[in-house]
């Protein structure tokens, strides 16, 4: 199995509240693992590291490294941004750019020259759309606002809008918790498909979730990494007695 990501010995720091202690893991490429476990437990603020997001924060200190096709993310002469651009984030609430179905697409390989204007662009913004699974909905609107699409279609164009620049990795937090039933049916079936393509981390509360789309699940709990394995070992025989908690709804 190839690792994609590895982590050794990260902590984080919020101020004085020792948020990450110790976590060791190995993400595996053209996989989804899953982070589980009560709020507050550390899971999105790991996901965050993986793309240096906490940088933003300027309580945040972090020790530590996190390998990234064999370069740490967090050596010294490693640009923030363009790790960020090869580590593609899709957020818990849909945030489309106030701008056209197209432009949302189109905005970020134009800006960092990975296309030109013209032809090239409309290829890419269709070849996305098409791997977001959203191409049919909105190829006769693509001037139409983004934010004028329905939740779950407004999730799929900021994925395609992530995809857009070609990234190694995409992070998902909690992608489908604001979505019904059906977007999030469409959001996991199109995770499945991304997966031969990319890397995927997502952080998810349910449980169900997990089970159906996830290869590998991390269980974490108040900062501490307590299990991680194959998915389908996790739900049906966890090592630790804390994570079979967890899973069975004891706590969390």
């Amino acid at each position: 199995m190839k690792t994609k990501i590895n982590v050794e010995d990260l902590n984080l720091w919020y101020g004085s509240k020792h948020a990450l202690q110790n976590i060791n893991i190995d993400l595996h490429k053209n996989k989804i693992t899953a982070l589980i476990g009560p709020s507050g437990c550390g899971k999105s603020t790991f996901l965050r590291c993986i793309n240096r997001m906490n940088d933003l924060i300027g309580t945040a200190n972090v020790e530590g490294k996190i390998i990234i096709d064999g370069k740490n993310i967090y050596d010294k002469d490693v640009d923030e941004v363009s790790v960020r651009k090869k580590i593609g984030m899709v957020f818990q609430q849909p945030n489309p750019f106030p701008k056209s179905i197209y432009e949302n697409v189109a905005y970020a390989p134009l800006k960092h020259g990975l296309v030109k204007k013209g032809r090239e662009c409309d290829e890419l913004v269709e070849k996305s759309l098409i791997s977001a699974g959203l191409w049919e909905e909105v190829k006769d609107s693509l001037t139409h606002p983004g934010t004028s699409l329905s939740g779950g279609q407004q999730q799929r164009l900021c994925i395609a809008r992530t995809i857009a620049v070609e990234p190694d990795v995409i992070l998902m937090d909690e992608p489908t918790s604001a979505l019904d039933p059906i977007s999030t049916e469409k959001i996991e079936a199109l995770m499945l498909e991304l997966k031969k393509k990319y890397t995927i981390v997502i952080v998810t509360h349910n449980m169900q979730q997990a089970a159906r789309v996830a290869d590998y699940t991390a269980f974490f709990h108040l900062g501490d990494l307590i299990e991680y394995d194959e998915t389908e070992t996790i739900f049906v025989n966890p090592k630790k007695k804390k994570t079979e908690d967890y899973i069975t709804g004891r706590f969390g």
